[in-house]
Formats: C-alpha cells, structure tokens, sequence
C-alpha cells in the first residue's frame, strides 16, 4: 500500500497493489456511501463483459473508491483468455459487431429499461407502510445495480468506433482532434436534449394560449409544472408524458447523492420556455463542405476508408450518452427519490435535520436508520458537509506508484492491436485533460468544439446553481455529465476543469455546435461568476474580457 499526499491535500491510501487514476471527470465530488457501495462492482462486472466480447487484452476497468473519491486501474486480461480474446477481437473487427450492439440497445435494452424504471416510478414510496417500503427500497437498490452494470456493458461499443476514427484520422491528417471529430454531430439527438417527448409539449403549448400565458407568467415552478400537468387534452398529455421521461433523471452526477430533476424544478421550466420560445433543441447537422474539408487532408488511398470510419463513428455516437440516460441516471434517481420518502418521515419525527441527509448512509446503515437504530442524524450531517465541501481538487491525482506509459502493441494481431488502439485513444480522450498552463488573463485547455462565442461566465457549482442559467451563458464548471443535458439548450459555450475530448462536455458542445474548451485545471479559479469572456474552441483558450 502506498500513501500518497501533499500540502492541502487529503492524505489517501491506495486501494490496493500497483498505480490507481483519480477519476475526476465522473467523480468531481465524493460518492455518498449507499453509491460507493453498489458502483464499483457493477462497473467492473458489466466493463468485463464488454471486454471479453471485443477481446481486449485487460480485464476491466477496477474502480475503486477511497473516501468517497474513485480511482481507477487497469488489470491485463487473465493469461488462460488470451487466445479467446484474440479470437473474440478478429470476430469483432470482421463482423462490425458493435452494429449488432446498437440494434440490440435501440430495439431491445432500451425499451426494456424504461418499462423497468416506469414500473418502479409509478410507486409513490411515500404511501408504503415499513415492510412494503423496504421491500421498495430492495428493488430499487437491485435494478440500480443492474442499471449500472447495463451502462458498461456497452462502454466499449459506443467507445471503439469513435476511438478507431480518431486514432487514424489524426494519424493521416494531423489536425486538431476537435477540429474533425466535431463531423460526428448531429448523430445523437439526446446529447442536444433532443427528444420526442418534448418536441410534443412545445407543439401543445404553442397550440394552447392559456398554456403559454401560464408559461409566461411568475407562478412557482412547482407550481407551473403541476398546473401545466393537470390541463385538459394536449398540454397535460404532454407535460405528463415530458416529466415521466425526465423527472426523476439524477441532474449533475452519476451519484444519488445529488438531486434528480423534479427537486430542482426551475431546470425543467427553464428548459421548456426556451424550447417553446426558441424551438426544441437540436443537433447542429455537420455540412457536407466540413466533411470534404477534412477528407481532403487524408491521403488518396485512405479515403474510402475515412468514409468509412466516420459512418461507423456516427452510428454509434447516441449510445455514449444514451446508455448513462436510459440505464444508471435515471435508476439513481428513482432510488434517491425512495430514501428521501424515508428521510421526510424521520424529518417529521425529529429524527433527522434534512431528508437528503439519509443518502448519505449505506444500504444496511439506511435500513437500520429506518427500524430505529443506525447512524446518528448528526453523523449524516457530517456525512453530507464533507461531501458538499471537498472536491477532486483535495485529493492527489493518483496512488501508488507514479503511472507508466502503456505497453506496445507491436507484434499483437492486426484486429487485437486495431481495438486495442481504440479503445485506448478512446479512454486517453475521454479523461485527459490539457497539460497546458494558463496565464494572466488567458485561460488554456483542449478545443473541443470549434468555434468562437463571446458571453457571461457563470460559475455552476450543482443543480442548486442551475436556475442562474440564461440564455447565452458561458457554462464554467468543474466537468459535466449526461443528466446535465436538460440545462445544456440555454448555453453558448462551454468551459471545464476536467477531462477531454470525448468526456460529456466535449460531446455535447459538438452537438450543438457550440465552442467548448475542455480540460482546464483551474477555470472555476480562474473566471469570476459573471465576466465576460472569450472562449475559442478551435485553440482551446478562454480570455477574460472584463472581470
């Protein structure tokens, strides 16, 4: 075991043998305890099964969590599967079998996931008796985890053929990676909040003038949402239908410790009065001119297969975020939903300061709280305090032994050393960020998403900071995720601390075709809430006009 620390950093153990990776672009801040509890073993067992179907010579990704933070390593493949693997990643490569995995996602996982998470929705866990609330809680805890395990088991198909694109198209052109992998928007509508459920409820208010009169009026949000729900005929069929899909989806975290959408109310009305306004949000669709661009810098003999890989990358683009969406964000949130109906109860018999202070128990800690016994209420405070109060910045980038470069895939098979190559760009992508230094009133880090847009900073810190978003901001944040994207329609750029070019950030701000700047270290530090600044996605700078 390893200590590792340094002056105002919190001093951790590593959690076993070998180098461990912060992970601070799905973790900015510590995991309550009933999610690092289920997390880790769930990711690890559905990352597993992906890797043996596509024969990556590693075994998973091992997430562990220390003090509520996750770090990561990566364990080669047991030797007694390597000659299935090699087998298993020449079968991939030759049957494109990721396509098989999309037809599966779209027509069979997906579905099946809604129906599960609507069966458990439509219980109000606050009409449950003890006995059959547990037995709620139960099967919230299962399908969460099944939720989890589903969201990794397709990581490495919506990851290969993206990381397949980039890793030879920078090889043959040498441009910036944001510059052509921005040729893949337009792919994934719910990236860009796109959905049908939505696209209806702006047809129906802007066909119902007591609807927009409502929308345009100072009513609470609660309060609108609740009378846009109860309306006769189009409008309440759609509103209904709108905040079946969204509402209980977990808003800035993949973490139940954080709210879902319903509890922070300004987010889903924000988000309709800017569709009903300004029309439903869409994918910025990438010119035939852009794509010509870029396939012109590609040698002659290449281009046919440019064409090909940027078809197998955009088919696959809606699976990066749908598969968070559709499987762990919204089951978090249906189980954050059943522990707040316990922690209102105990709020009521004066057993507990806050009811969101019960999440911060594990799962036998949760249920023992609830039969009378467990955990102090001035413990989960603690709990809670320390969680809203520490981020990834305390807590030292890695344990262990400082990490190594990956081993060469010279001499492995093509197909081994073609998925290999991916999935790694695709991994290096997604969580490293600029190793650029930033200076006086310039702000450095990857260009993700080309393009200029010059706007206000507003320093978001969670869903608590949502409702100061306006139309046109300059989203500056620690890092985003998939439940981010109900807010995402109102910005016009994107700026974070942590990670890179295939991290959520970067994703959507390509969807939308807007300038992103991702990877900065220190942007929260450095840009003042409410200043204007310059953000150039295509140099990956952001400038301080005015403070």
């Amino acid at each position: 075991m390893h200590v590792v620390s340094s002056p105002g950093q919190i001093e951790l153990q590593a959690p076993g043998p070998g180098t461990w990776i912060l992970d601070k672009v799905h973790v900015p801040r510590p995991f309550s305890r009933f999610q690092a509890e289920i997390h880790p073993p769930n990711l690890a067992a559905g990352f597993r099964m992906g890797a043996r179907r596509y024969g990556l010579l590693i075994d998973t990704l091992d997430w562990r969590m220390v003090n509520g933070f996750a770090y990561f390593s990566v364990p080669p493949a047991p030797q007694a599967e390597i000659p299935d693997r090699f087998q298993a990643a020449e079968d991939a490569v030759a049957g494109k079998i990721w396509r098989d995995d999309m037809t599966r996602w779209a027509q069979e996982v997906k579905p099946a996931a809604i129906s599960a998470h609507l069966e458990l929705q439509r219980i109000d866990p606050a009409t449950l008796d003890r006995d059959a609330f547990l037995s709620h809680l139960d099967r919230c805890r299962e399908h969460q985890q099944r939720m989890i395990q589903q969201h990794h088991e397709f990581s490495i198909p919506a990851m290969l053929s993206i990381g397949d694109f980039m890793a030879q198209v920078s090889e043959w052109t040498g441009l910036p990676l944001g510059e052509f992998l921005a040729l893949v928007r337009g792919a994934a509508p719910e990236s860009a909040g796109s959905f049908l459920q939505l696209d209806r409820l702006v047809e129906a208010i802007r066909s119902s003038a007591e609807a927009q009169v409502l929308l345009k009026s100072d009513t609470a949000d609660g309060e609108l949402l609740d009378r846009l729900a109860s309306m006769s005929g189009a409008v309440g069929v759609a509103t209904l239908a709108y905040l079946e899909i969204v509402a209980y989806r977990l808003l800035d975290s993949l973490d139940l410790g954080s709210p879902y959408a319903y509890e922070v109310p300004g987010v889903l009305v924000s988000g309709i009065r800017s569709a009903v306004e300004n029309g439903p949000p869409a994918s910025s669709v990438v010119s035939e001119e852009e794509i010509v661009r870029v396939r012109d810098r590609v040698p002659a003999a290449r281009r046919e297969t440019f064409d090909e890989l940027l078809g197998e990358a955009r088919l696959m683009s809606r699976l990066r975020d749908e598969r968070g969406l559709y499987s762990e964000v919204w089951a978090g949130g249906i189980t954050r939903r059943a522990i707040l109906a316990a922690g209102d109860r105990a709020v009521r018999e004066g057993r507990l300061a806050m009811a969101a202070h019960l999440v911060e128990g594990t799962y036998a800690e949760i249920r023992a709280f609830i039969a009378g016994s467990g955990p102090s209420a001035d413990e989960l405070a603690g709990r809670a305090e320390f969680r809203a109060t520490h981020d990834s910045d305390d807590v030292p980038p890695f344990l262990g032994p400082a990490p190594e470069p990956p081993p060469s895939l010279d001499g492995l098979p093509p197909s081994v050393a073609r998925v290999m190559r991916a999935v790694a760009t695709a991994i290096d992508a997604l969580f490293a960020g600029s190793t650029a230094e930033s200076e006086g009133t310039i702000i450095r880090g990857i260009g993700a998403s080309p393009g200029t847009y010059q706007g206000t900073a507003r320093l978001i810190q969670g869903p608590a900071d949502f409702d100061r978003l306006q139309r046109g901001d300059v989203l500056v944040t620690s890092t985003t995720t998939e439940a981010f994207n109900i807010v995402l329609p109102l910005l016009g750029a994107i700026v974070t601390n942590s990670g890179g070019l295939l991290s959520h950030a970067a994703i959507v701000s390509r969807e939308f075709g807007i300038p992103s700047v991702v990877g900065c270290r220190d942007a929260t530090d450095l840009i003042p809430d409410g200043a204007q600044v310059n953000v150039d996605g295509t140099i990956g700078e952001v400038v301080l006009k005015s403070r």
